[in-house]
């Protein structure tokens, strides 16, 4: 019988995402990959310090339980083979033995392997890499390196945070905010409260967790929340929508445009997806945390970043 990662929930992540290996990074960044891969190669014995997600990893795998399999994760990274053999090393001494399976393409694009896993999330620290992903329909987010690790004092549980417009939901809602105005997007999302939003990038990742979580696994448990700038009366829709998916939160933070750090820092999230870069780095001062370069508000970013190249280059 043909081994398959059917059933199970699947995790893509670059070797960025799961240890810390920014020191030798910016060998790769300066342009010198082999004096990065000889750098590599000389710490192959040394495990490398956990990364930004390395919590989230570590509390997804434990869900597996001998004979049922419920999570799969794989390194997806841009990486050389040669430096694959610390990352596998450095999760087997921090304890992450499921972790068998990964794709190293020395330097050229992985995030096309996101497809043929099936995978329900991708994390990377390549902006580009999760961009594609996003494109092909992938739930995708950028870790911020410099986001402060994740506590300690819930082992046994997961704790996911979400943004809810562009993330969970599509940007139909942002669309009109940035067009309209506050009292636009107000009276939109109040005209339009019994209609389910449409799914975000991020739906069929809470969708993934919600069947995690009735899996039948005894020992983990998942607990979600919904973190978002909206306030009343612009709450009962994302609340109908995911009644109208059949899924749920734990907690809903409607915060009325109030920053998210602190709120997010009592949740003590394992990981929190945003698609503003403003939140995301308010929130990384506080937890784990990683940006949805999805909607609208990406969309503008992106088509005046090549606009500042040009005025810049005309200075």
């Amino acid at each position: 019988m043909a081994t398959t990662l059917h059933n199970q929930l699947v995790v893509a992540i670059s070797s960025r995402a799961l240890f810390d290996f920014e020191e030798e990074n910016q060998l790769f960044e300066a342009g010198d990959a082999e004096a990065y891969m000889r750098m590599q190669f000389e710490r192959i014995d040394v495990p490398a310090k956990p990364g930004v997600a390395f919590s989230l990893v570590k509390k997804l795998l434990a869900f597996n339980e001998p004979g049922q399999q419920r999570v799969e994760v794989v390194v997806l990274s841009r990486n050389d083979p040669v430096s694959g053999m610390r990352v596998f090393r450095s999760a087997a001494a921090h304890g992450l033995r499921q972790i068998q399976r990964g794709v190293f393409t020395q330097g050229a694009d992985p995030f096309r392997y996101v497809r043929p896993l099936g995978a329900h999330l991708f994390l990377s620290a390549n902006g580009a890499d999760v961009r594609e992903a996003l494109a092909l329909g992938y739930p995708a987010a950028q870790v911020a390196t410099q986001s402060a690790r994740a506590g300690d004092r819930h082992p046994d549980e997961v704790r996911i945070a979400f943004d809810g417009d562009a993330v969970l939901f599509s940007d139909e809602a942002e669309r009109v905010f940035q067009s309209g105005g506050l009292d636009a997007f107000q009276s939109h999302e109040i005209e339009k409260a019994n209609l389910p939003l449409p799914p975000g990038p991020f739906q069929p990742f809470l969708a993934a967790l919600h069947r995690l979580q009735h899996g039948g696994a005894a020992r983990m448990r998942i607990r979600t929340a919904l973190v978002t700038a909206r306030s009343a009366p612009a709450h009962e829709r994302p609340i109908r929508t995911l009644m109208h998916w059949g899924v749920s939160v734990d907690e809903a933070l409607f915060l009325g445009g109030l920053p998210k750090g602190e709120f997010l820092r009592e949740f003590e999230p394992d990981f929190f997806f945003d698609d503003q870069t403003g939140h995301i780095e308010h929130a990384a001062q506080h937890v784990p945390a990683g940006h949805v370069a999805a909607g609208v508000t990406n969309l503008a970013a992106a088509r005046e970043t090549p606009r500042r190249r040009a005025d810049s280059n005309r200075a």
